[in-house]
C-alpha cells in the first residue's frame, strides 16, 4: 500500500486585516511633464483626468517604499512581523531579473524565514496577489500574508513619449490578508488575453538592447515602457463589464450591495465608463485617485483604497468591488470588505 500524504487545512474565511501606503514626497504637476511631450495641462486633464502625480527620488526605491507601506499595514492590522509567514510583491518595475524583491523586503521587515516572491501581472498584479494570499490562508499554507503592490514607473518611462510620460507615476500600497470570522474576500474572477500583448509592453527586450550596444555603443537606446492607448481603452471599455458582473455574482451580491468601486486607476475616462455601464447606485463611492496620483500600475488599487478611506468617502467594513487590468493583457476582480488603515 502506498503512503498517504497528509493535507493541511486553513481558515474558512479570509479578509484584508490592514492597509498601509507610501506616496513619494515629490508632487509633479501637469505643467512639469507637458513640456517634453509638447502638451498642456488642459490636454492631459481632458485625456486622462490627472492633475498631479508623485515621482520617487533616487532614495525612494522599490524596497524602501514597500517596507514603509508594509509597516503601515502591519500597524493597521495589529499584526506582529513574526505572525506573517508569506510576502507577495506585485511589481513590474523591480529591474533585476533575480533575485526577486520579496525576500529582501521581508528580511528588512524582520520576517526572517518567511516565504517571499514577486508577481508580474502588470496593473492587475495587486488583485492577483490578493487572490493568491486568500487561497494560501484558506488552504493552510500560510497564516497571514503580506501583499504589496509597488511601482517605480519613472525608471521605465521615456519623458518625451507622448503616450506614456504624463500617465505613469510611483508609489506603494500593502495589505495583510489573514483569517476572519466572516467572508471578507470574495471569489476572484481573473484571466488574460495574449492577443493584446502589444498594447502595453517593453518596447525591446534586453537581448536586443545588448546587441544594439555592441553595434552602436553609446548611441544605443535603452528599453522603455510603450503603450497603445487606444487599444487599451477599447479593450477595457468593452471587455471589463462582464468581469465586474461575474465577480459580483460569484460573491453572491448585486451592484446595489456595493458601497464602493475601486478600479485600477488607468484613466479617468475608463473609470467613468465602467461606473456608467455597471449602473452603480448613487450612494456607491467611486475611487478617482488618478487625479492626484496618476497611474501607478500594481500600486494603484491599494493607493486608491486608502484615498477613499482617508477622505471619508468609504469606511472600514464597506463592501467594495476591486477591478484591475493591464499588461498581458491581464485582469482580475474580487469583492472585498474594506480594512482598517493608517
Amino acid at each position: 500500500m502506498s503512503a498517504r500524504l497528509a493535507q493541511t487545512t486553513g481558515a474558512e474565511h479570509t479578509a484584508i486585516l490592514g492597509l498601509g501606503v507610501y506616496r513619494p514626497a515629490r508632487v509633479v504637476t501637469n505643467d512639469e511633464v507637458a513640456g517634453p511631450i509638447n502638451s498642456s495641462d488642459e490636454w492631459i486633464r481632458t485625456r486622462s483626468g490627472i492633475k498631479t502625480r508623485r515621482f520617487a527620488s533616487d532614495e525612494e526605491t522599490i524596497q524602501s517604499m514597500s517596507v514603509a507601506a508594509a509597516r503601515g499595514a502591519l500597524e493597521a492590522a495589529r499584526i506582529e512581523v513574526d505572525q506573517v509567514d508569506c510576502v507577495i510583491v506585485a511589481t513590474s518595475t523591480h529591474l533585476l531579473l533575480t533575485p526577486a524583491a520579496g525576500p529582501r523586503i521581508a528580511t528588512e521587515l524582520g520576517m526572517n524565514g518567511a516565504a517571499a516572491f514577486d508577481v508580474s501581472a502588470g496593473c492587475a498584479g495587486f488583485c492577483h496577489g490578493l487572490a493568491l494570499a486568500s487561497d494560501l490562508v484558506r488552504a493552510g499554507t500560510a497564516k497571514n500574508v503580506l501583499v504589496i503592490g509597488v511601482e517605480k514607473l519613472t525608471d521605465t518611462v521615456n519623458p518625451t513619449d507622448r503616450s506614456t510620460a504624463f500617465l505613469f507615476a510611483d508609489g506603494a500600497g500593502a495589505v495583510i490578508v489573514g483569517p476572519a470570522d466572516e467572508p471578507g474576500i470574495g471569489p476572484t474572477v481573473w484571466g488574460s488575453d495574449g492577443t493584446q500583448h502589444h498594447a502595453i509592453r517593453q518596447d525591446k527586450d534586453w537581448i536586443e538592447y545588448f546587441k544594439e550596444l555592441e553595434e552602436k555603443g553609446l548611441d544605443a537606446v535603452r528599453p522603455y515602457l510603450a503603450m497603445e492607448g487606444t487599444a487599451v481603452f477599447r479593450w477595457a471599455a468593452h471587455s471589463l463589464e462582464k468581469v465586474c458582473r461575474d465577480a459580483i455574482d460569484r460573491a453572491g451580491l448585486s451592484t446595489d450591495d456595493l458601497d464602493a468601486m475601486i478600479p485600477h486607476q488607468a484613466n479617468g475616462r475608463i473609470i467613468e465608463i465602467m461606473a456608467r455601464v455597471l449602473k452603480l447606485p448613487e450612494n456607491c463611492a467611486l475611487a478617482n485617485d488618478i487625479e492626484e496620483t496618476g497611474n501607478t500600475s500594481a500600486a494603484s488599487i491599494p493607493l486608491a483604497m486608502e484615498s477613499l478611506l482617508r477622505k471619508g468617502e468609504s469606511k472600514p467594513g464597506d463592501t467594495a468591488l476591486l477591478i484591475a487590468f493591464g499588461a498581458g493583457l491581464s485582469y482580475a476582480a474580487q469583492v472585498v470588505k474594506l480594512p482598517n488603515w493608517v
